[in-house]
């Protein structure tokens, strides 16, 4: 067993760290373990597949039910995507017909305060 701080061979056992042997040294006193392997993550096609999921019109947590991935990594990897997409362009001509949605909103003040015990 080889230090990575100072590379010395004189090394001994110091307890498991979540199943791992841990190691320090006694040359430098720093704590290692022998083998480290970085998070596995997720493979580009899932990535891909929640992606084309988002794209037609799935929301996140329906994509978390269907593929196991978490909502706010999919969420994640949405605003990375946007963040390469080119800015909205602006028209050269304004158009001449508009289209109003069928959303109607309340404006005003209601007749009764619900809540305040009045009739």
């Amino acid at each position: 067993m080889q230090c990575p701080e100072c590379q010395s061979t004189h090394t001994r056992k110091n307890g498991k760290r979540r199943g791992k042997q841990n190691y320090i040294c006694v040359s430098c006193g720093r704590q290692f373990i022998d083998s480290y392997s970085p998070p596995q993550g997720y493979g580009e096609d899932i990535k891909q597949q929640c992606l084309r999921l988002y794209v037609n019109g799935m929301g996140f947590r329906a994509i978390e039910r269907v593929t196991g991935v978490h909502h706010t990594t999919v969420i994640y990897w949405v605003k990375q995507v946007g963040e390469h997409l080119p800015d909205a362009y602006k028209p050269e001509a304004v158009p001449q017909v508009g289209e109003l949605d069928e959303l109607e909103t309340f404006v005003g003040a209601k007749k009764t305060k619900s809540g305040s015990g009045q009739r």
